[in-house]
């Protein structure tokens, strides 16, 4: 993909996670999580830098040895559960151009605990990004749920968490809707720097297919991972 636009992906990854316990470089098929956001993002052909942003020494071995660069530790008050995603991308870009003299016209986010998002997903997203002249996407899946038929508990008693006249349309009648997944986000530098937002006026979608779209945070998403996995690549061998 020919794009006159500099690209830094960055992978946030902390030290720390409390619903599982070093899950950036658990291992998913004999593989560190980390290595396979690392891998699709290089094989995209679309970034210029995969950097990895991590408190950890472990994480920054584990994530060299598999291409990112890694060229700083994460300082410990962006290494918090209270540290905003936002604030960790600003401190990577502005650690590029303030001491790599090193500027980016796009930047992407990549989590790493969504290790089946793939490179031709990071490619299509991008392209998505660059032919609608963007400012902002982020990736999504179908939701399998609507808030029309979402109800509220209280005390034994039910009721419609919206109040409207859709509560009471067939779900055949209702709009398809699209939950983000957390795999890939899409911003302007500018936007990012100036706006301290990811997301602007002018924003994309990329649709993923669900088996693509699981988001690891306790062991249940790591069994689903191993699952769609084994599926996929069961796929591809008798192809």
């Amino acid at each position: 993909m020919m794009s006159k636009h500099k690209c830094l992906a960055i992978i946030p990854a902390r030290g720390g996670s409390k619903g599982l316990p070093g899950k950036n470089i658990r291992l998913l098929h004999d593989k560190p999580l980390i290595q396979y956001s690392i891998e699709a993002a290089l094989n995209s052909g679309c970034v210029d830098e995969v950097v990895v942003s991590t408190d950890c020494k472990e994480i920054a071995r584990v994530s060299g040895q598999a291409g990112a660069a890694v060229p700083f530790i994460r300082p410990d008050e962006l290494a918090t559960d209270e540290a905003k995603s936002i604030d960790v991308l600003k401190h990577a870009v502005e650690f590029y151009e303030q001491t790599q003299n090193q500027f980016f016209d796009v930047i992407m986010l990549l989590q790493p605990t969504s290790p089946l998002r793939n490179a031709m997903d990071i490619k299509e997203a991008y392209k998505i990004f660059l032919d609608h002249q963007a400012d902002s996407l982020q990736s999504v899946t179908l939701s399998g749920v609507q808030p029309y038929l979402l109800r509220e508990m209280d005390n034994g008693r039910l009721t419609p968490y919206l109040k409207g006249e859709r509560e009471h349309l067939r779900r055949q009648d209702l709009k398809e809707l699209h939950a983000l997944n957390g795999a890939i986000y899409i911003v302007k530098r500018d936007l990012l720097i100036n706006g301290d937002t990811l997301i602007g006026p002018n924003n994309c979608g990329y649709i993923m297919p669900k088996e693509r779209s699981v988001d690891i945070d306790d062991e249940f998403d790591l069994k689903m991972a191993e699952l769609f996995w084994r599926q996929s690549n069961h796929k591809e061998s008798l192809q």
